[in-house]
C-alpha cells in the first residue's frame, strides 16, 4: 500500500516538469528561477497535502521537489519550495517542530551541492542529484529513530518502520534519478534549439557573404594589378602613398578571404598531419606575440597522433583560437593548452586566466561581426569554428567572468601505426 501511495507522489512530482518542458520554449517562462519555484511549491504542497498515514508516520515525497527546487532551479526557487513546505507543514499541524527540523535538514545537502551543479556535465548533474537524492532518506531514518525511541516501539513495528523506510528510499532515489533525466533532457532540447537556430543564421550570413565578397574581390584584384605596375614605375613622392594603399588592399583582400572562408572553408590540400607538430608549430608562431603581452603559453602535447585536414587551415584556425586567449589575459597570466587522445578523437583544451565571459556573450560566439575585443569584426572566430566544423570536428567554450575561459576542440585523429622512416617515405611520394 505504502508503494502505491509514494507511485502517486511520483506522479505528482513529474507533473511540474512536463509543465516545464512545454513552458520552455518561452525564453523568459522557460529560465525563469520563480516558474521552477512556483511549480515545485505545487509539488511539495500537495505531497504533504496527501500523504500516507502508517506506523505513526506520513509518508510522502515531499523531500523530492526540495532537492530539484535547489540544483536545477537555485536558491531563489529552493527557497521559495522550503517556504511552502514550511507553511504548508504548519496548517497541516501534528509535530511542527519536527517537521521543521526535518525541513531544513533535509535541505542542508542540496545546498551545499547547488554552487557548482551547474559547472558540471548533464551526466555528472544526474549522478548528483540522485547522490544527493540520499540524503533526504537519511533525514528520513533519522526521524524514525527518533521516533523508535521516543515511544518505543515494539520490534515487530521496528521492523515494519525498517521495510518502509528501505521502500521509500528506493522510490525516492528513483523519483529523483527519473526527475533528473527528464530535466536534462529538456536543456539538452532547448540546447539543441538555440544549435540549430544559430546553424541556420550562419548558413545564411554565409552565403550572403560569399556572394558579396566574390563580387567585390574580382574589381579588387584588378585594381591591385594596376596599382602594383604603378608602384614599380614610380619613383617620386607617390611610392610611399602607393605602398600604403597596397598595404591597405592586402588587408581589404585577407578580409574578404575570411568571409569565403566563413561561407565555406577550403580545403586546399589533405593530408594526414601530426597534430602535436602543428599545434608546436602555433605556438612557436605565437611566442613573440605572448611575450609582447607578458604571457606565458604552457603546451602538454602527446605525440603520434594524427588527423585528415588541410594544415595550413587547421593551424589558421588554432592561431586564432590562441591569440584570443592570450589578448583576453591579463599581463604575468598563462594559457594552456593540452591536447590528449581518448579513443579515435583527440582532445585540445586551450584555457586562459583572463577575463573571462558570461552566458550571454558565449552564446553569440561565432555571430558575425560578434566580438569581446574593443577592435575586430569577430571574423576570426567565426571562421575557427567552420574550419572545425569542416573537419568534423566540435568546439565548444566554458566561461566564467573574471575566472577565464576553456576552450575544447574536439577532432577525429588516428595513430599512426608506421615508423617514422616508412612515413617520410610515403611523404617524399
Amino acid at each position: 500500500m505504502l508503494a502505491e501511495k509514494l507511485l502517486l507522489d511520483l506522479l505528482i512530482i513529474l507533473m511540474p516538469i512536463f509543465i516545464n518542458s512545454i513552458l520552455s520554449e518561452n525564453k523568459k517562462l522557460g529560465q525563469s528561477p520563480y516558474l521552477c519555484g512556483f511549480l515545485q511549491s505545487v509539488s511539495v504542497f500537495l505531497c504533504l497535502v496527501f500523504s500516507y498515514e502508517e506506523g505513526g508516520l506520513y509518508w510522502d515525497l515531499r523531500y523530492v521537489p526540495l532537492v530539484l527546487g535547489f540544483l536545477y532551479g537555485g536558491p531563489v526557487a529552493g527557497g521559495m519550495v522550503l517556504a511552502t513546505y514550511l507553511i504548508t507543514r504548519t496548517f497541516l499541524g501534528g509535530e511542527i517542530l519536527l517537521g521543521y527540523a526535518s525541513g531544513f535538514f533535509a535541505v542542508i545537502v542540496p545546498v551545499i551541492f547547488m554552487k557548482k551543479f551547474w559547472k558540471h556535465e548533464a551526466k555528472t548533474r544526474i549522478r548528483t542529484a540522485v547522490f544527493v537524492g540520499f540524503w533526504p532518506a537519511f533525514a528520513m531514518l533519522t526521524i524514525l529513530v527518533i521516533h523508535v525511541f521516543t515511544n518505543g516501539a515494539s520490534p515487530e513495528n521496528t521492523n515494519k518502520l525498517m521495510m518502509n523506510v528501505a521502500i521509500f528510499g528506493v522510490i525516492q532515489v528513483f523519483a529523483v534519478w527519473i526527475s533528473a533525466i527528464l530535466n536534462e533532457s529538456i536543456i539538452e532540447k532547448n540546447l539543441m534549439r538555440k544549435e540549430i537556430l544559430r546553424a541556420e543564421k550562419l548558413n545564411t550570413l554565409g552565403e550572403l557573404a560569399a556572394s558579396i565578397a566574390h563580387e567585390i574581390r574580382n574589381p579588387l584584384t584588378v585594381v591591385k594589378g594596376f596599382l602594383q605596375m604603378m608602384h614599380k614605375q614610380e619613383k617620386g613622392d607617390n611610392y610611399y602613398y602607393l605602398s600604403l594603399v597596397l598595404t591597405e588592399l592586402g588587408r581589404a583582400e585577407a578580409i574578404i578571404n575570411d568571409y569565403l572562408n566563413f561561407a565555406k572553408p577550403q580545403f586546399e590540400k589533405l593530408e594526414d598531419a601530426e597534430l602535436a607538430k602543428i599545434i608546436t608549430e602555433v605556438s612557436i608562431l605565437l611566442e613573440a606575440f605572448a611575450a609582447k603581452e607578458n604571457v606565458q603559453i604552457n603546451v602538454k602535447l602527446e605525440w603520434e597522433v594524427f588527423v585528415k585536414t588541410d594544415r595550413n587551415q587547421l593551424k589558421q584556425a588554432l592561431v586564432n583560437i590562441i591569440k584570443n586567449a592570450v589578448e583576453a589575459t591579463d599581463e604575468g597570466g598563462e594559457v594552456s593548452i593540452d591536447q590528449r587522445t581518448i579513443g579515435d578523437e583527440s582532445y585540445i583544451t586551450i584555457t586562459d586566466n583572463g577575463k573571462g565571459m558570461d552566458s550571454e556573450q558565449i552564446a553569440r560566439l561565432g555571430t558575425l561581426f560578434y566580438t569581446t575585443k574593443d577592435k575586430g569584426t569577430g571574423l576570426g572566430t567565426s571562421v575557427s569554428i567552420k574550419i572545425i566544423e569542416a573537419m568534423g570536428g566540435i568546439i565548444s567554450y566554458k566561461s566564467e567572468l573574471g575566472a577565464g575561459t576553456e576552450v575544447t576542440i574536439v577532432l577525429p585523429s588516428f595513430k599512426n601505426t608506421l615508423s617514422n622512416d616508412e612515413n617520410d617515405i610515403n611523404n617524399a611520394i
